[in-house]
């Protein structure tokens, strides 16, 4: 009874808080996730601290100097200038937050295994400004078990308990950087707590910002429901990069057969494939699954399988090409190359895991001329690449053997490449007429 009687009160108080908007809330890690999120509870009212151990991405937010293209310059300047947002590298500001959401990156040590480093090192941080009464939220993709498993006991090692004297969940991110149609206020939000009152702060504090919260039963199941989503991507992207491939050796278009096969109005959803498979997500979130899974001693072939077919993709383009060239008697190791888009997504200004740069290293290697021309990227200074985007002209372009196009930027003058082009290797469908200088994958 007595338990009950500590344990309302503080639900109570906080609770008031988030619905008055008087909670104080700390973001750790301000990336593509932390500050669209950052930003969003500033404009709703709240107090927000940002905070990020890259001085210089503190430096830019204060300068106004855009390093996520997502979110207006305006949105920024005017949550600084109302002292709703205040960016810093310092932990200590947790002292007085009600709320600490961990947003940092979580990368794979090696392939199959997680490394889960960064988010450790938050947890720490939070631990020793761990007080009564506040809520902690994890957002960044992890392995099934990592909230109650790793956070929980670290957090509870100074002596609070969860449930009576903290609260912690685990909502997954779903940002989709450069899709307009669904900024952050846009897409559903699920959340899972350690307890129910947990479940039920976080979905008040995120009902502020979001038009729908999802609520389910664990932090376990909400760190899956974001596992389950990208192993759906990278299952059926590996599916249609295998079809692409196949249909290749059986002098098929696979773009035709995908927009035909769209015609169903049922049991079919369309993919495309690519040169590769980049960005923070896709490439990686399934492979904390297929490595969490393999610990209980299942073994997940369809994760691996995809993860294996997309890796091979940079690879298999330049076997194409090689081949393109060969037909057209010209020898790889001669040939000089342009690479249009060297992001790994159209419109967004982010190389992570991008399969351009793993093509530029291919070529390069086998002693190739390679340079590329991306609006978005001035320069590439990457494992050994040291190039400058080129700027697009008759004269430039014409000098090449070959123009590789592997990231479709809409800001691209693709009739400017069509006519100055000798032979175009099409990888993202831009160019959807038969055409003698045209090869698509």
């Amino acid at each position: 009874m007595a338990g009950g009687a500590i344990r309302i009160p503080m639900f109570e108080e906080l609770k008031s808080k988030i619905n008055n908007k008087q909670a104080k809330i700390s973001v750790i890690g301000l990336g593509y996730v932390g500050l669209p999120l950052a930003i969003e509870f500033a404009k709703a009212g709240f107090t927000v601290f940002g905070i990020d151990k890259d001085k210089d991405r503190i430096d830019k937010i204060n300068k106004l100097i855009p390093y996520i293209l997502d979110i207006p310059i305006e949105e920024i300047k005017g949550v600084l200038k109302k002292n709703k947002f205040i960016p810093n590298t310092k932990f200590n500001i947790l002292g007085i937050s009600d709320v600490a959401i961990i947003c940092v990156p979580t990368p794979l040590k090696r392939k199959y295994q997680p490394n889960i480093s960064y988010i450790i090192d938050a947890a720490k941080e939070i631990k020793k400004y761990l007080r009564r009464g506040q809520l902690v939220v994890l957002e960044s993709t992890t392995y099934p078990g990592t909230t109650e498993e790793v956070i929980l006991p670290l957090l509870e090692s100074k002596g609070l308990s969860c449930g009576r004297d903290f609260y912690l969940a685990f909502s997954p991110e779903r940002i989709d950087p450069g899709n307009e149609r669904y900024p952050v206020n846009k897409i559903p939000k699920v959340v899972g707590g350690i307890t129910v009152q947990a479940t039920e702060l976080t979905k008040l504090l995120y009902e502020n910002i979001i038009e729908k919260i999802i609520p389910v039963s664990s932090t376990k199941v909400a760190e899956t429901v974001k596992l389950l989503e990208n192993t759906f991507r990278i299952v059926n992207i590996g599916l249609i990069n295998e079809m692409a491939m196949m249909a290749h050796k059986m002098k098929m278009d696979i773009w035709q057969i995908i927009e035909a096969a769209k015609t169903k109005p049922f049991g079919f959803m369309g993919f495309y494939p690519g040169p590769g498979v980049g960005g923070h997500c896709i490439p990686k979130d399934p492979l904390y699954l297929y490595w969490k899974a393999n610990l209980h001693g299942f073994k997940s072939r369809f994760i691996k399988l995809a993860s294996d077919i997309n890796s091979s993709m940079p690879n298999y383009i330049v076997e194409r090409l090689t081949k393109i060239l060969e037909e057209r008697n010209i020898n790889l190791k001669r040939a000089k190359i342009l690479i249009i888009g060297a992001t790994y997504k159209k419109d967004v200004k982010d190389l992570r895991k991008s399969p351009a740069l793993e093509i530029i290293e291919i070529l390069q290697s086998k002693c190739t001329k390679v340079a590329y021309s991306d609006p978005l990227i001035p320069f590439l200074k990457f494992n050994g690449i040291d190039l400058r985007s080129i700027k697009l002209n008759k004269k430039t372009i014409n000098q090449f053997d070959c123009t590789l196009i592997v990231t479709d930027h809409t800001g691209i003058n693709y009739n400017l490449i069509f006519n100055s082009s000798k032979i175009i290797f099409d990888t993202r469908n831009v160019f959807k007429q038969n055409n003698k200088k045209i090869v698509r994958l």
